[in-house]
Parts: C-alpha cells; sequence; structure tokens
C-alpha cells in the first residue's frame, strides 16, 4: 500500500441557498456553533481561477467548528461560479472536504495530471486548490499550502 497523499482531514465545505436560516437550524437542532460570518470576493487580486481561467466571484460564509472539525457554510452571491453551479445542479450539500496534504506541490500536481483542478487562489497567505476528485472518491478535495502567517485557521473559499 502507498503512503497516503492526505493525513488529516480539516474541513467540511457546505453549500446552501439562506446562509442566515442554515444556522439558526444547525444552533437550534443541533447545538453547532458558534458561528463567525464573513463575505468572501474572490478575483485577480487573489490569482483566482476556475479550471484555470480567471473569475470573479462572491459568497458568504459561516465558520464553526465540530470537534476538530471545520464546518464552512457557503451562500453564492453569483450565478456561474462553482458553488452555485453545484447548488442549481445537486441543491444544498457538501460540495467539498477539505484535507491536510504534507505536500501542497505535489498533491496539486498529481491533480492537474489526473482529475485536474476545479478551483485555484491564494487567501489569507496561503494558497489553496480544489481537486477534482468526485470521479474517484464522490466529492471535491480541497488541499491548502499551510496555515495564515496569523496561526489561525485557513481562511475558506
Amino acid at each position: 500500500m502507498r503512503e497516503p497523499v492526505f493525513d488529516g482531514t480539516v474541513q467540511l465545505g457546505i453549500v446552501v441557498r439562506d446562509l442566515e436560516a442554515t444556522v439558526r437550524r444547525y444552533e437550534d437542532d443541533y447545538g453547532i456553533g458558534p458561528w463567525q460570518f464573513q463575505q468572501i470576493d474572490l478575483g485577480e487580486e487573489h490569482n483566482y481561477r476556475e479550471y484555470g481561467r480567471p473569475a470573479e466571484r462572491s459568497n458568504r460564509v459561516a465558520i464553526a467548528k465540530v470537534g476538530r472539525v471545520m464546518w464552512e457554510l457557503i451562500e453564492p452571491l453569483d450565478e456561474d461560479g462553482i458553488w452555485a453551479r453545484f447548488l442549481a445542479e445537486k441543491g444544498e450539500g457538501v460540495h467539498h472536504v477539505a484535507v491536510a496534504a504534507p505536500d501542497f506541490d505535489e498533491a496539486v500536481a498529481r491533480a492537474e495530471r489526473e482529475d485536474g483542478v476545479m478551483l485555484r487562489c491564494e487567501h489569507s497567505g496561503v494558497d489553496i486548490a480544489y481537486l477534482d476528485t468526485r470521479r474517484d472518491l464522490g466529492v471535491v478535495l480541497e488541499v491548502f499550502s499551510g496555515m495564515p502567517s496569523d496561526g489561525g485557521d485557513p481562511d475558506p473559499t
């Protein structure tokens, strides 16, 4: 058996239609919280690419920790991005799982050779990539090059 490409689960990325309503449901029905809210606008200043092409995307997110795993709720604010397309095609649900990759560059290079890279950008001092592992694993994997310089959790995308 080969050495693992990934060595930890860091985050679940869940696409939702209504961020506030979903947060209320998670808090009231499951006790998940507290939540931190943020609007994220991605574009050229973040070297944002979808399938290798420059794009501008906006979304609102809410973040909470469940144990050691970050839960990221994503409400797309545009109609064309990967999160909006997921919502239109599949409805609300888990879009991606962020995993720790001991070698970010190798994980991305492998995806470029095999399945492809759906998203690539820089945010809060880290490089981020969504690997199109849906065919093999049934879900998109997110990897990042490290933690932001302030030592906190990676900012969501």
